[in-house]
């Protein structure tokens, strides 16, 4: 694809035109600038699915300056990180990005790789090529109301989709995450994060996440009169695990449904517990009284204590995907996957691996002893109707 438009800041002038030889040779091209106000200076808006190489070290304005100059920015391009300085620099200047809900594509240590280079654009060019062609209504061109969700969850708009979780060692089918989509009558498919964070600001998120614990139900119910028996993990929200009435309403819905209550998997991100651990600490311990599973999702994201981790009842870590991708080139991930399985055993925790994208990750974590592995090496989320073939196929 060569209508990206490519944009490199860097004050070094032999790194700027290894860069155009480079992007030449693969039929591409940048505007290159040696100074990022000259960049800001003539470039005011940004096409479509730009992208920026971005050096972290220059006199005039540095990367951490310009990336927070383009959070601001509508549409602003995706990143490629350049840098000499140490390691931990770049790792922060990566978190960095991701807080400013810019697109990171790749950081390269200076001087760079070639091979590199040309991996990560055309990575990045060939994921907007499918991006593009893909047959689906892009939903940033609708403006989602509070009321669109509301008729979502009353209208049973939702549905659920369900990625596989393996057992690493082996290798059969050991459970699913249900992952939540909305299949608009005119718009047509919905991805979470075009939603939940508006049904979070208007108070909509408890009866949306009571909507996915039925469908998950009703769905379990399903594989039980197929004589399967399968464990599905849902995630719910900070506003759920201050409900008092959640443990009672779930318990309930499973009787009716004659379900056992440790089929179920519920998930709480890091971030959530940073509420009111009181309460949190209260509802989380009624619902594992009750058998129901709880998750730690997302580890090693958020700023979670070790003594809260220890207070609380999970019987269940997740690895964040971000390290799982990382960790076969990168030491520093790869040290940390392997801590948080170690300590999530010690902790008598059942070790699940998201971001699971590779045999070479598989095998990583196989040496490690990771329980579980998710990810699109395993399979991508399906609705129903395809899980129930994937399932005939692996049971």
């Amino acid at each position: 694809m060569n209508n990206v438009n490519i944009y490199l800041v860097d004050d070094e002038p032999e790194i700027a035109d290894l860069v155009e030889e480079v992007l030449e040779s693969i039929g591409l091209s940048c505007c290159s600038y040696l100074a990022a106000n000259d960049f800001f200076n003539e470039t005011r808006t940004f096409a479509p699915h730009a992208l920026l190489i971005l050096d972290l070290s220059m006199p005039d304005m540095d990367g951490i300056e310009v990336m927070r100059q383009l959070a601001s920015t509508p549409s602003p391009p995706a990143i490629i990180l350049m840098s000499g300085k140490d390691k931990s620099v770049l790792h922060s200047a990566e978190e960095l990005c991701r807080a400013h809900a810019l697109q990171l594509v790749t950081t390269m240590p200076k001087p760079f790789h070639i091979r590199q280079l040309i991996e990560a654009v055309n990575s990045y060019t060939s994921s907007i090529e499918q991006h593009v062609n893909a047959v689906q209504q892009p939903t940033s061109t609708y403006n989602i109301s509070p009321a669109m969700i509301e008729e979502a969850i009353s209208q049973k708009q939702l549905i659920l989709h369900y990625q596989p979780q393996i057992n690493i060692s082996s290798g059969r089918l050991s459970g699913a995450e249900a992952l939540v989509r909305w299949q608009h009558p005119q718009i047509g498919m919905i991805y979470p994060d075009s939603f939940i964070h508006l049904a979070e600001k208007h108070g909509l998120i408890d009866a949306l996440t009571r909507r996915v614990i039925e469908e998950a139900v009703a769905q379990q119910k399903k594989w039980q009169l197929a004589q399967l028996n399968l464990p599905v993990s849902v995630n719910i929200s900070a506003d759920d695990i201050t409900s008092l009435a959640l443990p009672d309403q779930l318990i309930k819905m499973l009787n009716d449904n004659t379900l056992d209550a440790r089929n179920i998997v519920l998930e709480v991100t890091e971030s959530t517990l940073m509420g009111e651990l009181v309460r949190s600490l209260d509802i989380l311990t009624r619902l594992r009284l009750k058998g129901i599973h709880l998750a730690i999702d997302d580890f090693g994201t958020g700023f979670s204590s070790l003594s809260q981790l220890h207070k609380i009842p999970f019987s269940e870590m997740k690895i964040d995907c971000s390290f799982v991708k990382a960790m076969i080139d990168d030491k520093d991930a790869r040290a940390i996957v392997k801590t948080c399985i170690i300590l999530g055993h010690e902790l008598n925790m059942r070790v699940v691996a998201e971001g699971v994208e590779t045999a070479e990750h598989l095998a990583l974590l196989k040496e490690f002893n990771c329980d579980i592995a998710q990810g699109y090496y395993i399979a991508k989320p399906m609705p129903p109707e395809a899980f129930d073939r994937y399932l005939q196929e692996k049971l």
